[in-house]
């Protein structure tokens, strides 16, 4: 996002000559969510790196940080030999147990790896590992035989040539004994273990005259199911997201803009323009529909647990390191079906609105660069100032301030606002 940032600052200035740095940064920096005075500190510190202005640059401030990182774990290497002079009066080394008491002691102020690594370096040779070793009990040979029974049993009652999702416990038992899996003592796995495993496992055999089992899961998907059905309302922001992009025809080729739009407020929280559509391009409009939702504290530690994310059944959206960015953000991938745009309307809809409103109304459009900074006009007028008739005929940002405004009193600012940490 710096580099974004930056970049769309020399641009800017580049094709208004007469633009003063402080100008640009005060039209770029609130189109982005980025503070004119922030973003006007990152340009001055890329004229001092670029050798323009005189200053401290990055390089030389990074060796000092690393200079003084140095000298701070000296001086804390410094106070663990104080503190664990006795170890080293001679004779031979402490008994674990000794050291374990000693790191226990002291890993609240020095941690427990500094600690080992000085330890270890004058003679009292304990790692980390073996430090939590003594610290936890192995597990006993009941779990460790659970651990891959369990594994079996659930391969078992999925796979179609056998359990085929009805196997109930005493099936299961028997094409276990008839497949030979032996239990924990090696004798044949008895049915209360396998009755116990499937109970914990949550699987349970077909019944007659019980409700239809409909959900179930296929081992070879790897689509996420879609859980919205076309129902694009939520409740509260930060609910359900919805993701798409499309192709802008520039004088320089075919470029790209991927959206992340919140379905509450129906705010643009993220996008991105490209040049070709890799993962990477939804991915960075992910990261900043993450990042002005962090930047708003609306966050916790960086995920948004419970986010229902979705998306149509492209390759990008499907790919293994969005599908890993959305489990880290704690959001749940939910996916429509292949070749049916209403399963992705309101997507759709904001896409035809940035066509409609501004790719022919700041059109033509000469290369990426140009797109970029119409987009990021064009969305800061979107979420600030147009007015939409799904939400009471105002702008998604003052109706996310008004949702929060009537919510019980919290520490963290509301959609809109600036967080102070």
């Amino acid at each position: 996002m710096r580099e974004r940032a930056k970049r769309m600052v020399r641009e800017a200035r580049q094709q208004e000559p007469g633009l003063s740095v402080n100008a640009a940064c005060k039209r770029i920096g609130p189109q982005l969510g980025i503070l004119p005075d922030t973003l006007r500190g990152w340009c001055k510190q890329a004229d001092i790196d670029d050798g323009l202005t005189p200053g401290v640059t990055t390089e030389d401030r990074d060796e000092l940080t690393r200079l003084r990182r140095e000298n701070a774990e000296l001086r804390r290497a410094n106070e663990i030999l104080k503190t664990a002079s006795a170890f080293f009066a001679g004779g031979a080394r402490p008994p674990t147990a000794v050291i374990v008491d000693y790191i226990d002691a002291h890993k609240g102020r020095f941690g427990v790896e500094p600690i080992c690594a000085v330890l270890t370096q004058h003679g009292a040779t304990i790692a980390p590992s073996g430090y939590y070793a003594a610290k936890t009990r192995p597990p006993s040979r009941r779990a460790r035989s659970d651990t891959g029974l369990a594994e079996t049993i659930e391969a078992t009652f999925w796979d179609r040539a056998k359990g085929r999702g009805v196997y109930g416990a005493r099936k299961m038992w028997h094409q276990l004994r008839r497949d030979g899996v032996p239990g924990a003592d090696g004798a044949p796995v008895a049915r209360c273990t396998v009755e116990r495993l499937m109970r914990y496992l949550g699987l349970r055999g077909a019944r007659r005259g019980a409700p239809v089992l409909t959900t179930r899961p296929d081992r070879q998907a790897t689509r996420a199911p879609d859980l919205v059905d076309r129902d694009f309302t939520a409740a509260a922001p930060n609910r359900l997201w919805v993701v798409d992009l499309t192709y802008v025809p520039t004088w320089s080729g075919m470029v790209f803009t991927a959206f992340v739009s919140d379905v509450f407020s129906r705010r643009i929280v993220g996008w991105r323009c490209a040049s070709s559509m890799p993962t990477e391009l939804p991915l960075d409009a992910l990261e900043m529909a993450l990042w002005t939702r962090d930047s708003a504290g609306q966050t916790t530690d960086g995920r948004l647990d419970g986010l229902i994310h979705h998306s149509d059944a492209g390759s990008q959206y499907c790919a293994i390191r969005y599908g890993n960015r959305l489990a880290e953000a704690g959001a749940i991938a939910s996916i429509g079906s292949v070749g049916d745009s209403y399963d992705n309307a309101l997507a759709e809809s904001v896409i035809g609105l940035y066509k409609t409103e501004c790719i022919r109304r700041d059109g033509p459009i000469r290369a990426v660069e140009d797109l970029e900074l119409a987009t990021a006009s064009w969305v800061h007028w979107f979420n600030t100032q147009r007015l939409h008739s799904m939400i009471g005929n105002m702008p998604p940002i003052e109706y996310e301030q008004n949702y929060y405004a009537h919510q019980p009193a919290r520490d963290t600012p509301i959609s809109g606002e600036l967080s102070l940490h």
